[in-house]
């Protein structure tokens, strides 16, 4: 399959994120299977463990000493391994990403003992985690958040619901956000770990969805934890919920990215050998212009995803770079997949094929983390406070 390493030379890129790239690339032809599995549960604990034992876990937490590749979580090297996984599998990329953003919290803000406790299972594949953050009535407007968290001497008592959790019925453990009352809307938030074997907690049910992976509603009822694992200081839940989310949006867009250099691949592999009216379909210049704007769209998603990508390593502030990556890249991605689904014909609906399964994989990275219209009025936001930073300059 065609692959493309020219922008691995980008300057926003090292010579460790080079060799890493073309590491994860060899691994990845040897290790992750080639066919859809049937049992989605099972897949990923053992894609999770695979990617553990191989090493590539401890790139999604941060801290040597609880089995990180470093001391912090390196941007490039997270987009580089989601961007290459999902080349390959979506669901090896969903393993790998949720390793990092269910635990992300506790590489941030937890305490040593929380670190050791989690962070080294995680790192090395024996845990999984997850991030419980979104409810029936509160996705994006988080400030609307109903699952309380009262305080009862040395306990926490958690009651409510999350929904759209993925990792819901695997994880090990789960990062959930819950209200506890010290200020009113997103000020009131606390962060805690829950434990999967918790009485009061349960999985309310699973979620089916267009691209297969674990996904639950999660339900706490007088689910009873000792302080000790709250995340941080009371209060301080949607700061550590953000944070969180500011680590990982840029990698969102290094997934599609991965989605749409496979659905690239795809179409060029397909038109250079069908046959239409005695030439072949890439020699009509309508598909030329098609491969113009798919490779033109690609290329330019990826200078913005490694951009912020870079400047994050740099220790910059990304709100509106990261945004902007994450929108740019996954609308890019679902026009060079919808592209690469018409050049491929009656072929690219038949399921199971390598078009239609990116085709129901790259919709829901349109909307997880932020959609696209959040991610538009962060921009817009963004750059209306520095105008006006600057107007009155």
């Amino acid at each position: 399959m065609y692959h493309d390493e020219s922008w691995l030379d980008w300057p926003f890129l090292e010579a460790r994120h080079r060799t890493l790239a073309r590491d994860l690339e060899g691994w990845c032809e040897r290790e992750l299977p080639r066919d859809h599995p049937e049992d989605i549960d099972a897949a990923c604990r053992a894609l999770v463990g695979k990617l553990g034992t191989a090493g590539w876990l401890r790139h999604a937490v941060g801290g040597s000493e609880w089995g990180g590749a470093g001391e912090t979580i390196d941007t490039r090297s997270l987009c580089l391994l989601r961007e290459t996984l999902a080349r390959h599998s979506g669901l090896a990329d969903f393993a790998f990403a949720m390793q990092g953003l269910g635990s992300g919290a506790i590489t941030l803000h937890g305490t040593p003992a929380q670190k050791k406790r989690y962070l080294t299972r995680v790192a090395s594949g024996e845990a999984i985690p997850a991030f419980a953050l979104s409810e029936p009535d509160s996705g994006s407007d988080v400030a609307a958040m109903r699952c309380s968290a009262r305080r009862e001497g040395e306990h926490y008592v958690l009651d409510g619901e999350k929904t759209w959790i993925s990792n819901g019925g695997i994880a090990d453990f789960y990062v959930v956000f819950a209200r506890t009352g010290e200020a009113h809307g997103s000020r009131g938030l606390s962060a805690f770990i829950v434990e999967a074997d918790t009485p009061g907690f349960q999985v309310a049910g699973r979620i089916p969805v267009i691209a297969p992976h674990p996904l639950a509603r999660l339900r706490f009822t007088g689910c009873r934890i000792p302080a000790a694992q709250r995340l941080g200081e009371p209060g301080q839940g949607f700061r550590i919920a953000m944070q969180t989310l500011d680590i990982f949006r840029t990698s969102v867009a290094a997934a599609a990215l991965g989605f749409a250099r496979r659905a690239l691949a795809e179409a060029l592999s397909r038109s250079t050998t069908r046959r239409m009216f005695d030439q072949l379909l890439v020699d009509f210049q309508i598909t030329q212009v098609k491969l113009a704007a798919m490779a033109t769209g690609i290329d330019s998603a990826a200078l913005l995803t490694y951009r912020a990508a870079w400047l994050r390593d740099q220790g910059r502030s990304v709100t509106r770079e990261a945004a902007m990556a994450k929108m740019q890249a996954t609308e890019t991605a679902q026009q060079v997949i919808d592209a690469a689904v018409q050049l491929w014909g009656g072929l690219g609906v038949v399921s199971e094929q390598p078009v239609e399964r990116l085709y129901r994989e790259i919709r829901a990275l349109r909307i997880y983390e932020g959609a696209t219209e959040v991610q538009q009025l962060i921009i817009a936001r963004q750059t209306l406070n520095a105008f006006r930073g600057e107007a009155r300059l």
